[in-house]
């Protein structure tokens, strides 16, 4: 092996050592509804927060909008959907650490803090043709579960997706 590709490789040894070390990011555009389903939902979150809709995977929304989420309650779009404060801090403690790594780009802030707004539920959901979302079966985007069969227990993966016609 000539001395110039030795030196090169064994000085490249350490680097690619220490990169794969690196605490990469584990969440793949492909299996998002899997990792989902990973986290357990809080029974009190859940029994709060499916009372009126899906109870949501923290892995949706990064902590910020979890946290300004949780603290507008009175005024859940357009909804008074108050808690006492023991509810509330028990809730959002578990929302901010199950929440969306804000470092990854794919779950970046979205507007107004919704989830269907966020800039990979686009990319997931690009190919559903606006009436689909108006059907009455659908009514908003909003309404995970119309179309993601188990989105009750957190599962958006596209196996189990069965549009309304």
């Amino acid at each position: 092996m000539p001395t110039k590709l030795k030196w090169t490789a064994r000085r490249m040894a350490p680097l690619l050592l220490a990169l794969l070390c690196l605490p990469w990011p584990i969440y793949a555009e492909d299996d998002e509804g899997e990792r989902f389903a990973s986290v357990p939902l809080l029974p009190l979150y859940k029994q709060e927060c499916s009372a009126c809709h899906v109870a949501y995977p923290p892995g949706l929304l990064p902590a910020q909008s979890w946290r300004r989420l949780m603290s507008g309650l009175p005024r859940h779009f357009g909804t008074d959907a108050s808690l006492d404060a023991t509810s509330v801090k028990q809730i959002s403690d578990w929302l901010g650490k199950h929440a969306a790594p804000s470092a990854y780009g794919a779950w970046a802030t979205p507007t107004e803090d919704r989830i269907t707004r966020s800039a990979w539920f686009g990319r997931q959901h690009n190919e559903i043709p606006a009436r689909t979302w108006k059907l009455p079966a659908v009514k908003s985007a909003a309404n995970c579960a119309a179309c993601h069969t188990r989105a009750d227990q957190g599962d958006f993966n596209e196996r189990y997706v069965r549009i309304p016609r």
